[in-house]
């Protein structure tokens, strides 16, 4: 397969007419069907007619197409596939609940504190409030995992990895 193909495919779902017969098809209707919109879809791939002469759509035309263009899945380490889970657009949708999988997502946060660098209570909050509302429960949970560490009201990173 290839992209003309592809383009065939949504050039018929393009055209009114051969996208309502497909419709039409998908959800069970024999009525009035246009014989030269569906001689056009089954020339696409997207309709079969059986030996009884009945017209059923074939939207597995879809997944040949995909699978056809589709390359190899991204290879990911599992430290990758723990963040696209829980980090989206770099916010966190929540928080995971098993220690290993919520240490992941900690120190990828905790990248956002340069090593040896103090900061005020407020600009963690600030910094921490771009991943998530609950900057609170976030900066508990780096200290609590020994990635920040707090004297006072100054806050400096303590753990996690460290680019050199």
């Amino acid at each position: 397969m290839n992209d003309e193909e592809i383009r065939r495919v949504l050039g018929l779902l393009y055209q009114d007419d051969t996208l309502t017969t497909f419709a039409s098809l998908v959800l069970g209707g024999t009525g009035d069907l246009s014989p030269k919109a569906l001689r056009k879809l089954a020339g696409g791939g997207l309709a079969a007619c059986d030996e009884n002469g009945t017209w059923r759509a074939t939207p597995e035309r879809f997944r040949d197409l995909l699978r056809a263009s589709a390359g190899p899945a991204e290879e990911r380490s599992p430290e990758e596939r723990v963040l696209r889970t829980f980090l989206v657009d770099g916010r966190l949708t929540t928080m995971a609940m098993r220690r290993d999988k919520r240490l992941i997502v900690l120190r990828y946060i905790a990248l956002v504190f340069e090593p040896g660098v103090r900061y005020a209570e407020k600009d963690v909050n600030v910094a921490l409030r771009a991943f998530h509302d609950d900057y609170a429960a976030l900066r508990r949970y780096l200290v609590d995992e020994d990635l920040l560490s707090r004297e006072g009201n100054v806050y400096w990173r303590s753990g996690g990895h460290v680019e050199v």
